[in-house]
């Protein structure tokens, strides 16, 4: 199993860490649905599927609400109403894009209920030590140039690692406008960098 590190960082200065899975199968899926089947009468269950996910939910978060504290609150409010869900199919159901849309829709009420604004966001891998700071505050001025969906679109498909087709069920859009959003954002940090496409 391949794991990535990740370092997000949000406007305070607060540099914290994620760690990804590269590779997911089927029966992944599967025990994380049969997890959010069992998760209101288990505490084993609703602890296994924190620890799986709780990284991809507070990048998800963290896009949306730019601030490291509401983030930490979307984590624990996700994982709350994860135990209280009604209507769940394990044989239907896409365990990982539920808890992602109970995320986003959790971190878009906390921005709504707190008006924050996104000014600072960041995504980078990890580097040496001083060169950590300075490219996050280079990827920090980069993103700055995207609107909201674009950045949310980018943290989705880079690190919570989701398919165009979830990222579209997520942000209940079609499949080609998460990939021409994709797209755009990558261009314009991209032109915004001085990269050749």
């Amino acid at each position: 199993m391949n794991a990535e590190t990740k370092s997000f960082s949000g406007g305070d200065g607060k540099f914290f860490t994620a760690f990804t899975q590269n590779t997911t199968s089927p029966e992944t899926d599967n025990t994380v649905n049969d997890l959010i089947i069992s998760c209101k009468t288990s505490k084993e269950s609703l602890s296994r599927l924190y620890e799986m996910f709780k990284d991809m939910v507070f990048a998800v978060a963290f896009s949306i609400t730019s601030d490291y504290h509401l983030s930490e609150d979307c984590v624990i409010e996700t994982f709350v109403r994860l135990t209280q869900v009604k209507r769940f199919s394990a044989k239907k159901g896409d365990g990982k894009g539920f808890i992602l849309t109970i995320a986003r829709n959790v971190a878009l009420e906390l921005r709504r209920r707190y008006k924050k604004e996104i000014t600072n966001f960041i995504i980078q891998s990890y580097g040496e030590a001083e060169k950590t700071v300075e490219d996050s505050i280079y990827i920090n001025q980069l993103l700055k140039h995207l609107n909201d969906k674009q950045r949310e679109t980018v943290v989705l498909k880079c690190c919570a690692e989701l398919t165009f087709k979830q990222i579209a069920q997520l942000m209940r859009c079609p499949e080609t406008t998460a990939k021409s959003r994709y797209k755009k954002a990558i261009a314009i940090l991209q032109e915004k960098a001085g990269e050749d496409q």
